[in-house]
């Protein structure tokens, strides 16, 4: 279950909660920007912690309750587009390393076969003991164990090689 809180953040032209429940753990947001290509914005995303934390590994490797909410502002954005640049940041955060997670990942771009459109909210959570389960404008739509697959999974937005660079520092509030 996720609940949103009433304090928010404006990010683009978007708002953003504050804080949110995820299961049993409340968290912050820890830094939110705009993902940008092409002097294009495609989506406003915030991170959650349950506690304000600037290092981008440290992040990645915790078992520890987090999530991602990213808010949809451009008609530019498809199913097929997402799931494409899904796949190329599961390439870009394991070095081209993906077969051990590559039934995860697919599971995982399942999640995005619908239709999406302006004003979609993915929250693509990480609780520990459950794995990461995703959620579309808060219809839970499954969840997927493992750890491997979360460090790789946040490391699209936290990694060494990121899919934006700004919104990595934004998010990790630098």
């Amino acid at each position: 279950m996720i609940a949103p809180s009433q304090a928010q953040t404006k990010v683009g032209d978007v708002t953003l909660p504050n804080t949110m429940k995820v299961g049993d753990a409340s968290l912050q947001l820890n830094g939110a920007g705009i993902r940008e290509k092409m002097w294009f914005d495609l989506y406003s995303g915030g991170l959650y912690l349950t506690e304000k934390a600037s290092n981008a590994s440290n992040i990645i490797n915790a078992d520890r309750p987090m999530a991602i909410k990213l808010h949809i502002t451009s008609k530019l954005i498809t199913s097929d587009k997402m799931i494409s640049a899904v796949n190329d940041g599961f390439d870009a955060s394991t070095n081209g390393n993906t077969s051990a997670i590559a039934a995860d990942i697919k599971k995982f771009t399942g999640f995005f076969s619908e239709e999406i459109v302006k004003n979609n909210v993915f929250d693509i959570t990480y609780q520990p003991g459950v794995g990461v389960v995703a959620f579309k404008d808060g219809k839970e739509l499954g969840t997927i164990k493992g750890m491997e697959f979360k460090k790789a999974l946040f490391g699209i937005w936290l990694g060494k090689k990121p899919a934006d660079d700004d919104l990595k520092e934004n998010m990790l509030g630098l």
